[in-house]
């Protein structure tokens, strides 16, 4: 399906190339969502900053049947990063979008809650209430930076299946170690 397709460059000179990587990007929306109406994308550098190179910031507006769907990413260096992160940004938003009307639900995971019993240099053990033990990663950690956590610290996370051992993904601390509860 041909949508149209309006590319729309400020402050910046577009290339057929630019314009290629934008249209077959725009194509693949309609892997998302099939009833777009029309897509604009405007590719900027923002006038007033203080960084040394230029910036780009890609807008993207899609018309579907009764709704409008923005994305406005933060200016990057590499407009080609711009361009993929605001597409990213939008075929994430088309398919909720696109799951909504269907009637689909979202599952949200049960998030489970223990303290960090062993720390080793990229891995460490949580250990729950009922007292299972969860391998972790540093690479399942959200926050803080692997290096801050300490023996003790209450964390939240996603009981995750693998073989037969526990493990834990979506890794969060909370600030709090299990001597601040005693």
């Amino acid at each position: 399906m041909t949508m149209p397709l309006e590319i729309t460059a400020r402050e910046i000179e577009t290339t057929p190339a630019i314009e290629e990587k934008i249209r077959m990007k725009a194509d693949k929306l309609t892997q998302y969502y099939d009833r777009i109406e029309s897509c604009q994308v405007v590719i900027e550098t923002p006038t007033k900053h203080k960084h040394h190179g230029n910036l780009y910031n890609v807008r993207i507006e899609v018309n579907v049947p009764g709704k409008v769907l923005n994305v406005s990413k933060q200016p990057d260096e590499d407009l080609y990063v711009a361009i993929r992160d605001a597409f990213q940004a939008m075929y994430r938003q088309l398919e909720t979008y696109s799951q909504k009307l269907r009637g689909e639900v979202k599952t949200h995971f049960e998030m489970k809650n223990g303290s960090i019993d062993r720390l080793f240099s990229d891995y460490g053990f949580i250990r729950t209430p009922e007292g299972n033990e969860y391998y972790f990663h540093e690479s399942n950690l959200q926050n803080p930076p692997f290096n801050e956590l300490a023996i003790g610290s209450l964390v939240s996370f996603i009981e995750v299946q693998s073989g037969e051992t526990l493990q834990a993904a979506h890794v969060s601390a909370n600030g709090k170690s299990v001597e601040d509860l005693e």
